[in-house]
């Protein structure tokens, strides 16, 4: 048995279209081509474990002889593109159904619930939008009545965003949990999300005091039942807000890429037994959405050198898993996500080096870490066998 696991989830890091990605108009989207076309991608670590031999990539000249870590790719079962769903999928939890999307806004009906429990007396946008460009757009209207700025995107959110000099952020997250009890059922967003930002002078920018406000699993995942049977499931990164707090011991902050490898390397320095689930959110918040070519290959190649030093710090009895949620091509006109299946790169001392192909479904990820410790989830099917030494 592993006796730790460092799942480690690359925001947004695709490797190429599903089959059914016409279907979300993200044909020809690859996300980890799209950097590496870029010339500017450096990422031996990666490379070593065998991100450049995946199925269906065809980088001849450039794979890897001798791999260190077994690797493959994953197709997502779920219907939908979004963090939470891929998230959830990992965890063992299939979705029949996509999140309620609003391209047109939310309805009246909603937006009188929200101005009623809020008390607040309207609100500004109610429209997809840009999170960088409503703010400049609607944040002078904002400072000068009082109104959050409501807006969603093509995933199911739910944003609001004010000022932190007209609405504290501590009033702007109990907006966000009243928005979040409204949105259930036909209504229910994958996640309500409070977007506190600031001004100077005309330039508005976001501040990093984001909170996301998600669903609840409909039924147990894998932190449940690690969490349930005495094994330590601690949280790096936005997994704590993904999962609302379920099945979580140890919460660690952090807000960006940064800050996510310091709280890898606060669990590594512990001695405990089960899972540290870590999620690094630059990938998508600042390049991917923001079709930053250059800077999602730069984000790489900096991940690529903490793996580095992050790999000489691991156990004997420690596993490694590197992956992803969902892609977010930034080399392509849309700035939403992308419908791509996801790396999956197992490292460790007691892990062979093979290619376990493509696998059907994320949950192989979370039924591969429940088996590791004697346990079962509703989905997925392990290939522990197939990557233990």
């Amino acid at each position: 048995m592993f006796k730790r696991v460092f799942l480690t989830v690359l925001d947004s890091f695709g490797v190429g279209e599903l089959p059914d990605a016409k279907d979300y108009g993200d044909q020809g989207s690859n996300t980890f081509l799209a950097c590496l076309k870029s010339g500017k991608l450096n990422v031996p670590n990666m490379k070593k474990m065998g991100l450049y031999n995946l199925d269906g990539l065809n980088l001849q000249e450039n794979t890897e002889k001798n791999c260190n870590a077994s690797y493959g790719k994953l197709a997502e079962v779920s219907k939908g593109k979004d963090t939470t769903t891929g998230h959830w999928e990992i965890a063992g939890v299939v979705l029949d159904k996509p999140f309620p999307t609003f391209p047109n806004g939310f309805p009246t009906e909603i937006v009188d619930k929200l101005k009623k429990e809020l008390g607040v007396g309207g609100f500004l946008c109610n429209k997809p939008y840009s999170g960088t460009k409503v703010i400049n757009d609607y944040g002078e209207e904002h400072l000068k009545t009082g109104y959050p700025i409501l807006y969603t995107s093509a995933d199911s959110v739910l944003q609001l965003a004010c000022h932190e000099n007209v609405y504290s952020v501590e009033k702007l997250y109990s907006f966000c949990e009243k928005a979040r009890r409204i949105m259930q059922g036909e209504y229910g967003v994958g996640r309500v999300i409070a977007r506190p930002f600031l001004n100077n002078n005309k330039e508005f920018y976001r501040t990093e005091r984001r909170h996301d406000y998600s669903l609840l699993p409909p039924y147990l995942t894998l932190l449940d039942e690690l969490k349930e049977n005495n094994f330590d499931v601690i949280s790096v990164g936005k997994i704590y807000d993904i999962f609302a707090g379920n099945g979580i011991t140890q919460k660690i902050d952090a807000k960006n890429n940064e800050q996510s490898k310091q709280g890898m390397l606060k669990a590594v320095k512990q001695n405990f037994k089960g899972l540290c689930f870590t999620n690094f959110v630059d990938f998508d918040m600042l390049y991917g959405h923001r079709n930053d070519v250059l800077g999602y290959a730069n984000a790489l190649n900096e991940f690529d050198l903490f793996l580095g030093d992050f790999i000489k710090l691991m156990g004997k009895d420690d596993l490694l898993i590197v992956t992803a949620d969902h892609g977010c091509d930034p080399s392509t006109p849309s700035t939403d996500h992308s419908r791509e299946y996801i790396p999956c790169l197992v490292y460790g001392d007691k892990v062979k080096s093979v290619n376990f192909h493509t696998r059907n479904c994320f949950s192989d990820i979370g039924q591969t870490i429940a088996e590791n410790f004697g346990l079962k989830i509703k989905n997925g099917n392990s290939f522990l066998n197939l990557i233990k030494k």
